[in-house]
This record gives C-alpha cells, structure tokens and sequence, in this order.
C-alpha cells in the first residue's frame, strides 16, 4: 500500500520558525470547512464543529485507503477567526469571535467524492451538523506567519510580532486570522503546544 505524507510534502504550509517572521505563497486549496461564532472554549457549537469535521476526514481518508490502497494522514486542523470589523479583533473578546474551523484535503480528493464520504459519515454516526460541512476552495495567496509555543491564551505577544513584521515591511494586513494546529491540546502539555500564526497581506510594488 503507498502512503503519502502530504504534511511533509507541503513543507512550508506546516512549518515556521519561533524567532523569524516569513513568507509564504499559497495556491487555491480545498478545505473541509465549517463556520460558527463565540468562544472556542465555551460554546458547543465549537465542539460539535470540530466532531463533524473529524468525522468527515476520517471517512475519506479510509474510503481512498479502501478504494485506491492509497494511505494518507488527516492533516491538521486550521482555524479562521475574525470579527466584521478587524480592527476591533481582540483575544480577550472571545464572545464576539466569528471563525471557519478546517481541514485541508489533499488534490485526490474529490467534490464527489466528498458528497459520497458525507452520506456515509451521516449513516455511520448521529451528527446533525454534518450537513453544514461544506468542501471549498480557499485562496490565500502571500502571507506572512509564524510558530507560536504555548497556550493559545499566550498568543497576543506573538501576534503583536507578525504583525509588526508587516508593517515594517511596507505591507497592509488583508483578509482573517488563520492558525494551523499542530498540537492535540486534549493530549499535549499548554506548554509545549505548537501553533502557526499566519496573516494574509497586500505589500506594494
């Protein structure tokens, strides 16, 4: 059986640095997405936002796996997170968080394939929300980002640092918040957690 490590393919998309700020171009990718709003530690439609999409990618993975002998990892989780105004985002103001949980599928995986993958997640297991899941293309294009250490409570310093690199570099931030979870927080030390900060921008010239 081939198994394919899409993480390590992707290479720049899953890595960063804690000390350096960096570019990275990303292309159109399709995304398993589902929206919500409030606070990720609070509100149940968090919870049930992030079962849907596990049960989902893990349905695909094992249907390719069944069908093409082909193996891949789910890839991590990624997060969208904005407010209508962004220059009223804050960390403290969970509350009014409005966020796009996601899981990004690799180029074999299919809008058909997805749809059949749905109607067997949704036989498989009681998930209402299943139906709000929907699969999309998501273009970011150049942005800048890096590694935060730690508890996602501790990340305003390491935001602060992205995104004074893009003013200083001439730039302007465009678009929403993205992070990419490289840790388990239900299994990992806060510690210890892994998590790439990226910010979309428009630079001149």
């Amino acid at each position: 059986m081939q198994k394919l490590d899409f993480k390590k393919e992707y290479g720049d998309w899953y890595t960063a640095s804690t000390n350096q700020v960096k570019w990275v171009t990303m292309p159109s990718v399709n995304y398993l997405m589902m929206d919500g709003k409030g606070d990720p530690n609070t509100t149940p439609e968090y919870a049930r936002a992030l079962e849907a999409l596990y049960a989902l990618a893990y349905t695909i993975k094992f249907r390719v796996k069944r069908v093409t002998e082909m193996d891949f990892g789910v890839l991590p989780l990624e997060g969208l997170w904005w407010v209508p105004n962004m220059e009223l985002f804050s960390v403290e103001n969970k509350n009014d968080w409005l966020w796009t949980m996601m899981i990004l599928q690799p180029p074999l995986v299919t809008a058909k394939l997805v749809t059949e993958c749905l109607d067997e997640a949704r036989r498989k297991k009681d998930l209402p929300n299943l139906d709000q899941l929907r699969f999309e293309g998501y273009d970011e294009g150049q942005a800048a980002q890096v590694m935060h250490i730690g508890p996602y409570s501790t990340e305003a310093p390491t935001i602060q640092k992205l995104h004074d690199f893009i003013q200083a570099q001439d730039c302007q931030r465009r678009g929403k918040h993205h992070e990419i979870y490289l840790g388990d927080p239900r299994r990992s030390d806060p510690a210890k957690l892994r998590t790439i900060l990226r910010q979309p921008v428009d630079c001149k010239g």
